[in-house]
C-alpha cells in the first residue's frame, strides 16, 4: 500500500510539473489552444504511466493489475475533483478517452516496470 501511495503522489507530481511547463509555454508562445486538450491527455497518460512503472518495479509482479489499477485510482480522484470544482458529475467522450487512456497508460508502465 505504501509503495502504491508513493507512486501514485510521484504520478500527481510529475503531472503538476508538466502542466506548469505547458502554462509557462503557453503564455509565451502563440501555440494554438486548440493542442491544449491533447497534451494535456499526452500529460496525464505519461504521469500514469511512470507512477505505474514504479509501482511494478517494486512489487516485481502483476505489473499490469497494479499498472491499471493506479491508473483507474488516479483518474477516479481527477475526475471526482474536477467535478467538484466544475460542480458537473457528467461522463463526457473526452472523460472516456481519459479513463481509457488511464488505465491503458499504468498497464504499460506496470508491464514495462516488471521486466526491467
Amino acid at each position: 500500500m505504501k509503495n502504491f501511495l508513493k507512486s501514485l503522489v510521484l504520478s500527481n507530481v510529475i503531472s503538476l510539473v508538466l502542466i506548469g511547463v505547458l502554462s509557462l509555454i503557453m503564455s509565451n508562445t502563440n501555440i494554438n489552444d486548440s493542442w491544449l486538450y491533447p497534451i494535456i491527455i499526452g500529460i496525464t497518460t505519461f504521469s500514469i504511466l511512470i507512477g505505474g512503472f514504479c509501482i511494478a518495479k517494486n512489487k516485481k509482479e502483476k505489473g499490469i493489475i497494479f499498472g491499471s489499477l493506479l491508473g483507474i485510482v488516479y483518474i477516479l480522484c481527477l475526475y471526482i475533483l474536477s467535478s467538484i470544482i466544475l460542480l458537473d458529475f457528467s461522463l463526457t467522450i473526452n472523460s472516456l478517452i481519459f479513463i481509457v487512456l488511464g488505465i491503458l497508460g499504468g498497464a504499460v508502465g506496470g508491464i514495462l516496470g516488471v521486466n526491467f
